[in-house]
């Protein structure tokens, strides 16, 4: 048996995966944060964000981003090898995040970009225990809250989104995670 040495792990996550048009086979908006997120490097507020407005472009804004350089360095090489994201670059960010028995928010600004998602309509939390797979490579334990309604604002404007039955995670598209780990 092998021991795990490529783990993180977090505290009061928002995550949400959405498309921007129904005609879109893959999402062209991810907005992954943590309140507080841990790693054997350090631990700081973290996530990763992709927007792709225009999903014949390049994305306008694809990294992993923080508060913490050494930990946004760490999770392409170590938890997302293999997949998309393993070169995703690391952009300095602020995350406030506030989560309260009827709402979730997370507001992130990077570069000229602010991101901001509202979650609400929650479920009961539940555990997770998810087996890796081709997408995402790492187990994942945890409790979630599926949103059943989600909203996006950028640079204030509002997004139109659609949120598809799952997500990158391999559950719910929006969630709020109070805890977990992913862990290869």
């Amino acid at each position: 048996m092998s021991n795990v040495t490529k783990w993180m792990s977090w505290e009061g996550g928002v995550d949400l995966v959405a498309v921007t048009s129904p005609e879109l086979q893959m999402p062209n908006v991810i907005v992954h944060l943590g309140r507080m997120v841990h790693t054997p490097v350090g631990s700081a507020a973290s996530g990763m964000i992709f927007w792709q407005p225009d999903p014949a472009a390049m994305p306008a804004v694809f990294g992993f981003v923080g508060t913490d350089e050494t930990v946004g360095k760490y999770f392409g090489p170590n938890i997302f090898a293999g997949t998309p994201f393993e070169q995703a670059p690391v952009l300095n960010a602020s995350i406030d995040i506030d989560i309260t028995a009827d709402k979730a928010t997370a507001i992130c600004k990077t570069g000229d970009y602010i991101f901001e998602v509202e979650l609400s309509e929650f479920s009961d939390p539940y555990l997770i225990n998810r087996e890796p797979g081709t997408m995402p490579p790492f187990y994942q334990q945890g409790v979630e809250i599926h949103a059943g309604k989600a909203t996006l604002k950028v640079n204030g404007e509002a997004v139109n989104i659609i949120i598809p039955p799952v997500g990158i995670s391999g559950g719910p598209a929006s969630v709020v995670s109070p805890n977990g780990v992913y862990a290869r």
